[in-house]
């Protein structure tokens, strides 16, 4: 019997969720707030600092296009414990090394492990879950995933100001393993899951397919783009914060991601206006806010800076949101594989991005990260012009003949 809104084993699965989304997301993100820690301590320019963020996501985008067929092997809930416990006792082991390359390795198989949950989750919600519940269930594992994002960041930033980095990725690996038990101590077994064999000449036909699709190909791109811009910003606003004239403690400028609240409540709001005036426009629309927010970042005040990170932060998650959710419209068949596709290029971009925004920074200062993330907005909205064409094109027959519209 599929779960239901409203039982104890609903509350039971979604509370396990929230926990594997925290778990996933505290480990992938922690290091976000130490990139100056380790460039200090290790002598490092910021761009090589940023790779202890960036191999982790490029790794991570990779491994989650097997670990959906994999878990078709393994289990859906055996896939997400032991992702979860691997990679809780590599972030401990990355708290224990005095070395950056050692460490890098770690983040690098941090990153490879994480990927069975975010990859397996949403897969086991769609099987196990009644359509009618699985919106509340979904909402309740993206706002673990949007918690611990933020929650990683804040804890890593606070401590290490006041015991070093080490303690700092120690504890929140000590976290996630309390997490990890709950989640398989929570977590009811599939009911609704039968294993098949491993075909990776299916696997790279549906793929292929998807890759076809122009409408597909500029959703993917925009998820790229989106989360490369964000992660630049976030990355190199430490450098501004903690300089000259501001002088902020790193401890203090961790509260930032705060920030990252406003992502929890954009989506739901940006769905009212999706459903008022259609996704093409409301998607340009958390475009241009990205560009006004990240413009007003370069102004001197300490409140301006704050206000445009809120902006851009709102307009990432909403644009996230009504992308990722198109891909599943747009897609007519493998619609799991669509989605691994999009979230690949997603956290590609988070790697592309947070590395490029470096080599920004060290020659034209935060400036020059900013006119990255501008030009990264711009890139998105051609896309989101090409989508809309498209989507025009597509719906005019229809018109025609059936007097209907498909936002699609």
């Amino acid at each position: 019997m599929a779960i239901k809104y409203g039982t104890p084993i609903f509350r039971k699965t979604s509370f396990a969720f929230f926990a594997a989304g925290f778990n996933t997301f505290a480990i992938l993100y922690c290091v976000q707030p130490l990139l100056q820690d380790l460039a200090s301590e290790f002598q490092l320019s910021a761009t090589m600092a940023s790779l202890a963020l960036s191999l982790s996501t490029i790794c991570l985008a990779v491994s989650m296009l097997l670990f959906g067929s994999l878990s078709e092997v393994w289990g859906r809930k055996p896939t997400m414990v032991y992702s979860m416990l691997i990679a809780s006792i590599l972030c401990l082991m990355t708290a224990a090394t005095d070395n950056f390359h050692v460490l890098l390795f770690l983040r690098i198989l941090t990153g490879i492990v994480l990927a069975g949950v975010p990859s397996v989750a949403m897969a086991y919600l769609g099987e196990e879950v009644e359509s009618v519940s699985l919106g509340k269930a979904m909402g309740i594992y993206i706002s673990g995933n949007a918690i611990g994002a933020m929650g990683g960041r804040i804890i890593s930033g606070i401590l290490s100001h006041y015991f070093g980095w080490h303690i700092a990725i120690g504890a929140v690996g000590v976290i996630s393993i309390a997490a990890t038990v709950i989640f398989a101590l929570t977590l009811s077994p599939s009911q609704h899951f039968n294993a098949k064999s491993f075909g990776i000449y299916n696997l790279g036909k549906s793929l292929t397919a998807h890759l076809k699709d122009l409408g597909l190909l500029c959703l993917f791109g925009l998820g790229f783009l989106l989360l490369g811009g964000n992660v630049a910003l976030f990355n190199y606003i430490g450098y501004v914060l903690t300089g000259e004239p501001y002088a902020l403690q790193q401890g203090v400028v961790s509260w930032i991601f705060l920030l990252f609240v406003i992502g929890m409540f954009s989506s739901i709001w940006i769905g009212r206006l999706v459903d008022r005036y259609g996704r093409q426009y409301i998607l340009l629309m958390n475009l241009v806010l990205i560009i006004a927010g990240a413009l007003l970042t370069i102004n001197e005040s300490l409140l301006g800076k704050i206000i445009g990170l809120g902006m851009t932060t709102f307009g990432f998650f909403g644009g996230h949101s009504i992308a990722s959710g198109w891909v599943s419209l747009r897609a007519v068949n493998n619609k799991a594989q669509a989605s691994s596709l999009y979230l690949f290029l997603y956290y590609a971009g988070s790697s592309v991005g947070g590395t490029l925004g470096g080599v920004f920074w060290t020659y034209l200062g935060w400036s020059g990260v900013v006119s990255m993330v501008i030009a990264f907005s711009m890139l998105g909205i051609i896309l989101a012009a090409v989508l809309l064409n498209i989507t025009r094109i597509r719906q005019e027959p229809i018109k025609k003949t059936k007097h209907l519209q498909i936002d699609k």
